[in-house]
């Protein structure tokens, strides 16, 4: 591996941002023509026995293996919003082997259920999938917790991806972690600044971010226009991540 293609979406438990078209099969079609070895999702439904009765066109399994079929022989799962008919949560897809996989509860009050899929790919890169609160000092508490889950779980130097939907509605968390992480952003090192990918139908809030550390961002763009702007509330952001030697 020299160039590492990475995505990083908000499926919206497989509907349209409108909420009115299930369209988990249109989603799965589209992310496999990005050919990204690792995806980063959030808002991935793993059980909903109340959409599955209602919902015309609701897969049966697990909409991870559904995404991952045939295409990432690797993934792994989440589970941050449980209620009685169900669950959702983070997901992670890869081609390459996932030697190791926890989720780490970072929520903060019962209404809002969040946390962190931290996996170890071969070759020894430590990938953390994020969807963050709505709440300014909600995010802000939950940064403190992924510093610890770094500290103690990721080896000093070890290279490290942070991709997701940071919620970070007025750009205040971005500057902890470039300043206080010292990690660097794929849309600023490509752009010059962070893209703008909700919602999706017409952007201004740059919500979704790929945060990195070993690497060099040789490519990154907002996945926008069609199909994109109708399958999601959220675009999809895309990056090439070169290895450093």
């Amino acid at each position: 591996m020299s160039v590492l293609r990475v995505l990083s979406y908000n499926v919206h438990k497989g509907f349209c941002s409108a909420n009115r078209q299930f369209l988990l099969k249109q989603i799965r079609e589209s992310v496999r023509r990005v050919d990204a070895e690792v995806v980063f999702l959030q808002e991935v439904v793993g059980k909903n026995s109340r959409h599955a009765a209602r919902v015309e066109g609701w897969v049966d399994e697990h909409q991870l293996e559904f995404l991952a079929d045939s295409v990432w022989p690797h993934f792994s799962y989440g589970k941050n919003a449980v209620y009685d008919h169900g669950h959702h949560g983070n997901a992670i897809l890869s081609k390459y082997p996932i030697i190791d996989s926890q989720n780490v509860d970072i929520s903060l009050y019962p209404r809002s259920q969040r946390g962190l899929l931290l996996s170890l790919i071969e070759p020894g890169i430590y990938i953390i999938c994020v969807h963050m609160g709505l709440l300014g000092w909600e995010r802000h508490q939950q940064f403190k917790r992924l510093m610890a889950v770094i500290e103690e779980k990721v080896p000093a130097g070890a290279p490290l991806i942070i991709a997701g939907d940071f919620n970070d509605w007025s750009g205040s968390l971005h500057l902890r972690f470039t300043h206080t992480l010292k990690l660097r952003e794929a849309s600023v090192a490509v752009t010059g600044k962070l893209a703008k990918t909700f919602p999706a139908k017409r952007p201004v809030l740059r919500l979704d971010r790929i945060y990195y550390r070993g690497f060099n961002a040789v490519a990154a763009k907002r996945l926008s226009g069609e199909p994109w702007r109708s399958l999601s509330d959220h675009c999809g952001l895309y990056a090439e991540l070169e290895m450093q030697l």
